[in-house]
C-alpha cells in the first residue's frame, strides 16, 4: 500500500524516532509499504517518518553502475534500528533531494564511507561498511530517524539563500 508523505513545514519530521521493540506481522508489512511507497514516488530512500510513524526504519534502493558505467536502482535495502558508526575522515559533497522537500536538491558535504549496524526484516543482524553515494543514502534516512533534514547540514549563507523556495514548498503541501 502506497502510504501518503509528511512533506516539510510539517513539524513531524523534526522528531527523534523510537527504536522497534519487536518485529511483528504488522512492522513487517509496513516495511514493505514503505518500499512501494518510496518506488512509487521514484526515491531512492525513505524513512518511517517520512510516512508519519516515529519509528527507527529505514529503507534505501541504491543507485548502481553497469560495466557501461549506466546507473540503475539496486535491490531494497532495509535497516530496522540502525545505528552508524566510524565515519570516515575524508568527506565528499553531492547533490542531495528528499522526498519530503520535493523538487528541490542541493549539494551537501558528508564522510564517503559509514558503517550501520541494524537489523533486517527478520530480526537478522545487518553489520556492514557502506561507501560512496550508497553511504549518502543512508545517513541521509539515517538523519531523518533523528528530526535532521539534508537542507539543516547546508552552508548558512545557503541556507538563508534557499529560504523563499522553502517557504514556498512549506505553503504548497501543508
Amino acid at each position: 500500500m502506497i502510504l501518503p508523505l509528511v512533506y516539510y513545514g510539517n513539524p513531524k519530521l523534526r522528531n527523534r524516532c523510537t527504536e522497534v521493540q519487536e518485529i511483528t506481522e504488522d512492522i513487517k508489512q509496513f516495511c514493505y509499504d514503505m518500499i512501494e511507497t518510496m518506488d512509487a514516488n521514484k526515491g531512492v530512500g525513505l524513512a518511517a517518518i517520512q510516512v508519519g510513524k516515529l519509528l527507527r526504519i529505514l529503507v534505501i534502493r541504491p543507485v548502481l553502475e553497469d560495466e557501461d558505467k549506466e546507473a540503475y536502482l539496486g535491490k531494497a535495502e532495509l535497516y530496522i534500528n540502525p545505528k552508524l558508526s566510524n565515519p570516515a575522515e575524508q568527506t565528499q559533497i553531492g547533490p542531495e533531494g528528499c522526498l519530503s522537500i520535493p523538487s528541490f536538491h542541493e549539494d551537501v558535504e558528508r564522510p564517503i564511507s559509514i558503517h550501520v549496524e541494524a537489523l533486517d526484516i527478520n530480526g537478522n543482524k545487518i553489520s556492514k561498511d557502506l561507501q560512496g553515494y550508497k553511504a549518502r543514502e543512508l545517513m541521509h534516512e539515517n538523519d531523518h530517524l533523528n528530526g535532521v533534514l539534508f537542507i539543516d547540514r547546508l552552508p548558512a549563507q545557503k541556507r538563508k539563500e534557499i529560504e523563499p523556495a522553502l517557504r514556498e514548498i512549506k505553503s504548497k503541501y501543508n
